[in-house]
Parts: C-alpha cells; structure tokens; sequence
C-alpha cells in the first residue's frame, strides 16, 4: 500500500522553508492510538509490548490528556477486570501503560504536573485494593502486576507528594490528602511492608543466581524497599523538609520510618540466616538503615542492633566473594572495570555497606568506635598469629578495606591517628609481597587512604614505602598496577618524597605508559597528570616523548569503539593530561613546536568530523587555547583549525562557544594580518576569517532560546578583539557590531542581572576608542547617543567588573579626542558629564588597586599557628539529636526551592546556574591592557585643554571642586608613576 507524500498548502516555517502537512489527520491519528492501546493490552509477547509501551509513552508525551482524552477511561476500564482471573494479562498491560503515562511527568515541577494528579485521583482507588491483594497471592502474574503497581507509585511520588487539581485541569495549591492527613498514606506504607517481608520458599524460586535477580518476585521486594528509602529521603527528615510538608515528616519520622526499620532489618537477616536475597535489595536497605542512623527515633531503636548491622550484615558483604576472587586471576581487565565503575554506588551492597559502617562512626561513634576498632584489629591479630596455610586473606582484606573507609574520620582523630603508623607497618606493608594478589592490591589501595600518616622515625618508613609501591608497578597482576599507579599520586605530594622519586622518574613515566597501554583506565591517567603537575619543573626534558605517548594511547582508546565506557573515559583523561604538560611547560613555549607534530593533527581530527568526538571537544578547545598563547608566532598547520571551529559552531558545537572564544580571541591578536586577509572552505564555499567571526557572533546574540547570557557575552567579547587587535581596518564592520550590540542592548533594559549591559559598554567602549568619529557617527544615525550615554553614565556607579570600567572610561574619554566644534550639540553638552564619571571611575580603580596590593601583602605575611581541632576527639551525635549535615541540607535546600518556572530534570542536569558570574576578564585580554585607564585619562584631558583652552575652561568651570580637586590628584599620580619607570 502506497503511502501519500505530504501536502504543501503554501505556508511557510519561521525560517521561510515550506511547512509541511502531517502525514496523518487528526481523524487518522485517533484510529492509530485506539489500535495501538488495543494491541498494546492483549499483547503476551515481551519484547513486542515493551516496544508498544515506548511507543505510547512517545505519544503521550504529545497528545495526552487534551488529545487523548479516553486513553486514562480506557486503562482504568481494563484495570477494573482484575478480579477476572483470564484478564490477568490484559490487566497487567493496562498497568504497563499507566506506568509509561505517569512517567511522562515524573520529574515535572509541582505545577506541572496537574494530569498526573487527575491520574492519582482515578487510579490509586483501584490499583491500591489490588495492590493490597496481590500481597497475598503467590503467582508470576501477581508479581507482575504488583510491580508494575509500584512502579506506578513511583512515578506519582518520587519528587513530589501529589495535590489535587483545580476545575481546569491544572495543578492545585491545595495540599495532596497525604499532606492534609497523613494517615491516608498507611494503606500503601502496609503494601510496602507486606511486600518485603513476604516469605518466598526456597523451593519456589530459581535455582541460579541470575535468574533468582530477574524473578518477578525479587523485582518486586527491589521496588518496595526502593520506594521505602525514596520517602524516607524525600519526606522523612523534618530537618530538610520544606514547609508545607514539615507536618508529614514529622508523621513520617515519628511513626512510618520506625515501622519500615521491622521489615528492612528482616529482610537484611536473611543472609546471615542462610537464606538468599538479591544484590540489590540488600544495597536498597542499607540505604534505609543508613538513613535511619541520622534520625533520633529510628536509631533508638537500632542502636540495640549495630553489633548485628556492622559485623553480621555490612561487614560479609564488604568482604570479597569468590566470584571475584576468581575474576581477579582469570579476568582482571573486568575486576578492574567493576572496582572502579561509578555506576557501584547505585547497585553494589559493598557500597551501601561501607556508606553505612563510615556513618555509624561518623555520627554515632560514641556507640561504634571502640567496638568496630576492637573487631578489626582482632581480626589482622588472628591473621598474623595464624600460619600461612590456614590464613583467612578475604576476612583481613575487608577488615582493611574498613579500616581504609574509616581514614578520613581517624586521621582526623588524634588518639587514632597516632596509632596508624603501626598499623601499617605490621598490616599493610608485608602485604606488598604477599603471595596473594588482592592483598598486595588492597595493600596499594591502604596507601591512597593514609597517604598523610605521620611518620615518627627519620624517613625511613616513607622511603620503603614508596619503593614497596614502585615495585608493585610492574606486579603480575593488573588490579596490583592500576592501584600502585593510583597510590603514588597521593605519596608524590608527601614531603620528602621527592628526594626518592625524583632519580626514577623516567621509569616511572615508562611504567604509567606500559600500564596505559594494556587497560584504558582514567584515574591511572589522572594519577600521571598528578605527577606531571607536581614535578613541572622536571618534566621539561620528558615534554615531547609525554605528549607524543599520550596522543598514541588517545588514538588507541577511540579505536576502542563507542561501547567501551572505560576506554572513552581513559581517552578524555589522556586529553586532560596533555593539557597538563602543556600547562606546565607553558614558559617554554619553544617545546610546543615538538608537540604540535601530534596534537594538531589530534585537534583536528575531533573538531573536524562533524561531532563524532563529541566528548573530547572540550580538552580539544583547551589544548588549542594552549597552543594559540603561548608562542610567539602561529604555524601555517594551527591555522586549519580556525574554519573548523566556524564548521563546528555551524553544525553541532552551538554550545561550545564559551570554550572558543578563547582560542579565537588568541587566533585574531597573534597575527590580525593574516586573520583579515585568510579566507577558509566552509559547506557554503569559500568565506572570510572575519565574517566567520560576525556570523558567529551574530547567531550567538540573536538566537537567545540556544544561547544562555554568559555565552552571548562571550560571543560579544569578540567584536572587542576585532576592534582591538585591527586598528583601522574594520571601518565597515562598525554597522554590524552596532546593529547586533544595540537590539542586544534594547532587550537587556529592565534585566535585573546588568552584566550583559555592561558586556555591551564594553563593545561600545572598543568601538568610540577604535574610532570615536566613525562610532558616533553610528550611535547618531540611531538617535540614541544621548539616551545611551546618559544611562552608561549611570551605570558606571555600579560597576564592578574591571574591564567594564577600563573600557568606560577609555570609550567615553574617546569622545573628547574629537574638537569640541565638530560634536553634535546635544553630545557637546555632556561633556561635563563625562569628565565627572570617568574621573570618579578612574580614583575608584586607583583605591581599588592600592587596596588589593594592600591585601595581597598582607596575606603573605605569616599566619598564626592554627590551634588544635576542639572537634578532634568528637564521638558524633547522642541517640536522641537527629544528624545535622551541612551536605545533604544544602541539596535539600536547593531541591525545595524548586518553583514553576523550571522540572526537576532542569535540577538534576544542572541547567540555569551559568548565568550569575561575570566570565569575560579572567582570560580576556588584548593590545589595550597595555594602556594605563589613569594614564589616558590624564593625556586625553590634557590635550583636549591645550587644543582648546577656552571650551575646556568654561567646562571646568562647572565641575564641582572634589571633581577638579580629584583629577588633579590624578594628575600627580600619573606624573609620579612615569617619572618612577622612567
């Protein structure tokens, strides 16, 4: 069946292109969605209604509610069958795709998210006695369906208790019932506690452990405790909770979390009892009980149960399983890929446990401390008194393992800290040349964790110390290097440790390379780029045979391929590392020539392939920054870059413009005769260097939906570096940069946050000092010289931004270059004006500079010996304070601030928080930081007097006394500093 093209009724897009017809009518869509949620419900295959359900949740996300009104009728008509056991199937699947709609707004902010309240408002009544029965039955299809149950709750209630809805349909200020009455929420809370201490027999499960993970029971109890530990963060620490919801969680605290404790401490008995339970259950209460640890009602009642929760729970599932001893021999690319996955503090019980074991010290070590101590050190005792044959290596490597997750807490301790020293002499380095490899690992790992142990004898210890880790470089054993390599990063920056380092250094970087080359791993990376950074001075002779390693393992990580996450990362750091050679030899810009061989064809390869090395861009654009400063003259080869940064900017690197303004800013002041007179291929054809610079601009300013504020002031300091570094010779761009700068400028008026404003009296600024008559020429044909002037003189009083005032005041002294009789005379009158603003401006910049080199001096002068911490020897909270933690109540804060104007995913990703800092003058710079503000002021004043005494005696006339007083005191400062360096 032939499927008609698209008609073309003659209207057109926003950029003029042709708009098109939908393929399908309204009439046409309607039958399709029927169609689809029909099949959708009957569906048994798996797979087939996976990839149904995606596709309606994409609908939906389009359509749903206003057009698809009958999909919630349609699924809750389906649900409602439950009591019909040969409807099972088709109940489950309505289930499926309420899921898939409720998580259409999942992360929605509060106001947002008015369709899913009318969801609850229909749904929770039917699906909560569902929920209530499935707990009793034993079946797949239960299970199944109670997942999906709680999937459901999930969604509705992760970020936000839901409301009700106003008469429209939108989101209601009125508090959710569970707000307005606690208590409504008990019958879900018992469905959560009955689905975790639901006993599954032993004969009814599967027999192997993968299968045991992906039953549907196991699922099940994974999003009970999952959903336990969400409400418990969210809702239940009245100490972060917002306002509205202090009444909840002080329910929650007080009476549902201490219910939840029964059900999560069973289900964490049941491997110490010889029963089994899923990875990630186990991890999901660990979470919980580590929270409760925080809470003053529900650690009272586990305080009577740490022994139990440290030493019968946390600590088996610290220790090392035979899985993964087998995996260290037989396949240690993969342990090392797991050790060191960012991914394990999401799923792994070994992280959750030691979280839990570091806060029950932390915050209750009062009842913890000494007992965990006793506990470990009796086991490394029993390890050493016992022959090697009958040694228990895994129970000492855990105990290790804790005391390494303990570091920062008894380094911090004076009592404690005295006493590491021996522990790492009698447990930690025989272990360098134990027989057993995971022990020399962990041995290499204890390292990283007391690194700042204090040595009492004459160096000695620390010397073996780092001979012990040198050796274990080249151990048989991968895990053995990757960790050695990771430790020395953390001995390199102990004093005295250079004196041993230094002679072996070159073994040493061959080592790292060997390393590199067999496993893409980027904290070894980021472990050489701490040695390169702590021995810079050093490093010199090594620059060139650095970068060209590290450019071949970067090539050979990419040829890894897109799926290997820890080749790609290895990559990224091998691009941070370079940047750290050539940061550290940046004084010897000389060696770039050597390097350049290797990194401008590596430069080009990742701008230059249309974003297929997405991730690499921004060390790519750092490296490029590098080689673009710091030589004197620019290669014909770095040249080829420039069109590509344009090429990029164009088609996928919209957003990468705050890191190439840099290099472009660096491309146009090195050579600005080669920058006017280059022309570069594009997909359009040949175009000017130049006009790549205003197109860029131009789109960066004008398209405010892609652009954020912060880049369009980037993009703007770019006309800055035209007009600075190409002194007479853009006299025809001036229109455009005006044109661009001003609609800016006639947007930004009522803008609370000035910094665009004053970016744009920058750009005015460069303009009236490149050429004040060409400018004003340009601000007259507009009509606003005056309206323009009069309100950056206004502004000048609070301006705070360094070069905002240095081009204030260069731009508007401009002015008086040109003879009085030839200014319009509406600009002629405000030259009193000037003169008062910019002097004022100029005395400020001077106070402001003598007092920072006040401060600077000051600042070097010696502090005082700080005292002793009067924490030091704190034991954390007593059994009835709730923990008070400066981290977790700053994300709370900032998650409960969330208002209408933003979703969560917007919190979550980051978004909106580039906009409050001024990023221009840190890295901006240009021929005009070689001209004194002071200096100008007092040459332009003073010509303007001796070229016309009489005008510039009637306009000091009426300053006001401080003003001619103060411009006279600038006179003598001028006069005193030139005669100084004279």
């Amino acid at each position: 069946m032939g499927i008609p093209l698209p008609a073309l009724d003659g209207s057109t897009n926003a950029d003029g292109s042709p708009q098109k017809s939908p393929l399908l009518s309204e009439e046409d869509k309607a039958v399709v969605k029927s169609k689809l949620v029909e099949c959708l419900l009957s569906e048994p295959d798996k797979s087939i209604r996976d990839l149904m359900a995606e596709t309606l949740h994409s609908i939906a996300i389009h359509d749903f509610p206003d057009k698809w009104p009958n999909l919630l009728p349609s699924l809750l008509q389906s649900i409602s069958l439950n009591s019909d056991p040969s409807q099972a199937l088709r109940v489950h699947n309505a289930l499926l795709a309420l899921r898939k709609v409720c998580k259409r707004y999942e992360y929605k902010s509060r106001e947002q998210r008015g369709p899913l309240n009318e969801i609850v408002i229909q749904s929770f009544p039917l699906i909560l006695p569902l929920a209530t029965r499935l707990c009793n039955e034993n079946s797949l299809e239960a299970a199944m369906m109670l997942k999906q149950i709680l999937k459901i709750f999930w969604s509705s209630t992760q970020f936000y208790l839901p409301n009700g809805n106003n008469n429209d349909g939108t989101a209601s200020s009125t508090p959710s019932p569970a707000l307005a009455n606690p208590t409504a929420m008990e019958p879900w809370f018992n469905v959560l506690k009955a689905v975790l201490t639901k006993p599954l027999a032993e004969e009814d499960q599967p027999k192997t452990k993968d299968e045991r993970n992906a039953w549907p029971w196991w699922k099940v109890k994974k999003w009970a405790a999952q959903i336990m530990t969400r409400l418990f963060s969210r809702y239940g620490i009245p100490n972060y909770a917002e306002k509205e919801i202090k009444e909840f969680a002080t329910y929650f605290s007080t009476n549902v979390a201490p219910s939840f404790l029964g059900p999560i401490c069973e289900t964490l008995n049941l491997r110490p009892s010889g029963q089994f339970c899923t990875d990630r259950v186990v991890h999901l209460c660990l979470n919980f009980v580590d929270l409760a640890v925080e809470l003053a009602p529900t650690y009272k009642l586990l305080k009577p149960h740490m022994d139990f929760l440290l030493y019968k729970v946390c600590f088996p599932a610290m220790c090392l399983t035979e899985e993964d001893v087998d995996e260290f021999e037989n396949d240690p690319h993969e342990f090392v890929h797991k050790q060191n996955s960012p991914l394990a503090d999401f799923y792994d019980p070994r992280m959750s446990a030691i979280t839990l074991v570091s806060s029950s010290v932390k915050y209750r070590g009062q009842d913890t401390m000494q007992g965990l101590l006793g506990f470990l050190s009796e086991i490394l005792q029993r390890y050493n008194a016992t022959d090697e044959a009958n040694r228990n290596h895994i129970e000492k490597d855990c105990a290790l393992l804790t005391f390494g997750s303990l570091s920062e807490i008894l380094l911090g301790k004076k009592n404690y800290a005295s006493e590491l020293e021996g522990l790492m002499v009698s447990s930690v380095f025989p272990d360098f040349n134990s027989p057993v490899g995971f022990l020399r690992c962990r041995a290499c790992w204890m390292v990283q964790r007391f690194s700042e142990t204090k040595w009492s004898d004459d160096g000695t210890h620390l010397r073996n110390l780092i001979q012990l880790v040198l050796q274990r470089l080249s151990d048989p054993a991968l895990p053995v290097q990757i960790e050695a390599s990771k430790a020395l990063r953390f001995l390199i920056e102990v004093e005295g440790a250079d004196v041993t380092l230094l002679p072996v250094l070159p073994q040493i970087l061959n080592e790292y390379f060997r390393i590199m080359n067999e496993i893409g791993n980027d904290e070894v990376v980021a472990a050489l780029q701490v040695i390169i950074d702590t021995f810079g001075e050093h490093i010199e002779p090594h620059a060139v045979a650095l970068v060209t390693q590290l450019s071949g393992a970067f090539n050979t990580y990419i040829d890894a391929g897109e799926d290997d996450d820890d080749a790609a990362m290895a990559a990224a750091q091998c691009l941070e590392c370079i940047n750290t050679v050539l940061k550290g030899t940046c004084e010897h810009p000389q060696l770039y020539k050597g390097m350049e061989v290797h990194l401008i064809p590596m430069i080009i390869q990742i701008l230059g392939n249309d974003g297929e090395y997405l991730e690499y861009v921004e060390f790519a654009l750092d490296m490029l920054t590098f080689l673009t400063y710091f030589p004197l003259q620019l290669t014909p080869q770095i040249w080829e870059a420039f069109p590509l940064l344009y090429v990029a900017f164009e088609n996928w690197a919209f957003d990468y413009m705050i890191l190439m303004a840099p290099p472009l800013n660096n491309f146009i002041e090195k050579d600005p005769q080669h920058f006017l007179a280059s022309s570069g291929n594009t997909p359009e054809g040949p175009m000017k260097y130049i006009d790549m610079i205003f197109s860029i601009v131009s789109k960066t300013v004008n398209d405010e939906d892609r652009s954020s504020e912060s880049e369009q002031r980037k993009a703007l300091s770019l006309y800055m570096s035209v007009l600075h570094n190409c002194a007479g010779q853009v006299d025809n761009y001036l229109p455009t940069i005006n044109d661009v700068s001003l609609a800016k400028l006639g947007r930004q008026v009522s803008a609370e946050n000035p910094s665009t404003r004053h970016m744009i009296y920058q750009v005015l600024g460069s303009a009236l000092y490149y050429n004040p008559e060409l400018e004003l020429q340009e601000l007259e044909k507009r009509g606003v010289t005056v309206i323009i002037f009069t309100q950056w003189i206004k502004e000048m009083d609070v301006m705070e931004n360094w070069l905002s005032q240095k081009l204030s005041i260069l731009g508007l002294l401009s002015v008086l270059r040109i003879p009085a009789a030839s200014l319009p005379q509406h600009v002629g009158t405000m030259i009193p004006n000037i003169i008062v603003a910019t002097v004022k401006l100029a005395a400020k910049m001077k106070a402001d500079s003598e007092k920072a080199q006040k401060d600077d001096e000051a600042a070097i002068e010696p502090e005082a010996e700080a005292g002793g911490d009067d924490d030091g020897e704190w034991e954390g909270f007593d059994e009835n304070e709730d923990v008070t933690n400066p981290n977790d109540e700053a994300y709370m804060t900032a998650l409960n601030k969330l208002t209408a104007g933003g979703d969560i995913s917007q919190f979550l990703l980051g978004e909106g928080w580039d906009d409050d800092f001024d990023d221009i003058e840190d890295d901006f710079h240009s021929p005009l930081d070689n001209v004194e503000e002071l200096h100008f002021l007092n040459d332009v004043l003073k010509t303007a007097y001796q070229r016309e005494p009489e005008v510039y005696s009637q306009v000091q006339a009426t300053l006001p006394a401080d003003i001619v007083a103060s411009c006279q005191q600038l006179f003598v400062a001028v006069d005193a500093q030139r005669t100084t360096s004279s």
